[in-house]
């Protein structure tokens, strides 16, 4: 008898122990998940998808689908191309500008003219695809 009560407490305490591990383990997973991919910036888009906020359309969007690729009308030899992307808003009337070095805001230009978006330094010409900074043409469309 004292060996079967014996025996069922070793029994219970191993499943406990293994019920126990299981869940750490799960926990664990669960919280490693979060953290790869997982980051989001300040407006909840998620880097790690390719996602940025756009002032224009108020909302997390992946520009590399969504908008117009500009490259770089210079580029130097073994050099990586790095684009800037232009997003228009449903009237046309305003166009949103993504530069590539992330840590300046995107700049909103407003339509001045027929294809002509202007704000500060920045000028778009969406008839010609180009991008002027302080008046010297520095993008330009993406031909396909």
């Amino acid at each position: 008898m004292k060996k079967i009560v014996f025996l069922t407490m070793v029994a219970l305490i191993a499943i406990s122990c293994n019920t126990s591990s299981k869940k750490t383990e799960t926990t664990e997973a669960a919280v490693e998940q979060e953290a790869i991919g997982g980051a989001k910036d300040e407006h909840g888009c998620l880097a790690s998808a390719g996602e940025t906020w756009s002032e224009l359309k108020q909302t997390c969007l992946q520009i590399f689908s969504m908008g117009i690729r500009l490259n770089p009308i210079e580029v130097k030899e073994n050099e990586a191309v790095i684009s800037a992307f232009v997003l228009f808003s449903e009237d046309n009337n305003k166009a949103e500008l993504f530069l590539p070095s992330g840590n300046q805001p995107n700049v909103i230009l407003e339509k001045t003219q027929d294809n002509i978006y202007v704000k500060d330094a920045y000028t778009y010409n969406s008839k010609t695809g180009t991008l002027s900074i302080e008046g010297k043409e520095v993008y330009k469309k993406e031909d396909k």
